[in-house]
Order: C-alpha cells, then structure tokens, then sequence
C-alpha cells in the first residue's frame, strides 16, 4: 500500500472566502471516491486549528501499490478536479511513502 497525503494554503481575502474556497476543494476531491482504480481510501480534511501556520486542506489517500498511484496522477477524472480548483492553491505539501499493514501488526506483537 502506498499513501499519498497532501496539504494546501487555499486562497481567500476573508476567513469565510478561504472557507468556502476549502469547502469547494473539498467537495471535488470526494467526487473521486470509487471512480479510479487502485485508490483504496480517500479523506479529505478541513484545518479547525485556527494556528497561523497551518494548511488548510488536507487529502489523505491510500492507494494499492506505487503503480495505482502513478495512474492517479494521469488520470482524467484527476486532472479534472485539479483544473476545476485550478489557482484557489496558493502552496502545496506532499508526501508519499509505502504502509505494509502486516510488517506494522507483527513489530506490534
């Protein structure tokens, strides 16, 4: 499994602009959910800290194996959202790294 988590800064000259802006990104994003293949989970999640330093969306996914991510990438219903939300991002944080769920329950043990 790999996970794929990435964090914006949304635009907005107001709090009540930038909320609707994430509200917006929000409800793209989860027009994903089932349509592309590989994509195991999908979370999107609004900042309710209120820090100055925060992000103010994040999108938590899983995918199947390194493969489904890359298709994601490429994928037209993908490159759909990303244009719909087009320049409401004004910063990006990504990371990605491989889960093995069996490895993580057995250093339990």
């Amino acid at each position: 499994m790999i996970k794929h988590i990435v964090m914006w800064n949304i635009r907005g000259e107001t709090a009540d602009k930038k909320r609707v802006s994430a509200l917006f990104v929000k409800s793209r994003f989860e027009t994903l959910i089932g349509v592309i293949p590989g994509l195991t989970s999908l979370e999107v999640g609004l900042d309710t800290s209120g820090v100055d330093y925060a992000c103010d969306v994040v999108l938590y996914t899983e995918f199947a194996d390194q493969q489904a991510l890359e298709n994601y990438a490429t994928h037209p219903e993908h490159l759909r959202v990303k244009q719909e939300i087009g320049d409401l991002r004004i910063s990006r944080y990504q990371v990605d790294y491989p889960w093995d769920v069996a490895e993580t329950v057995e250093r339990a043990i």
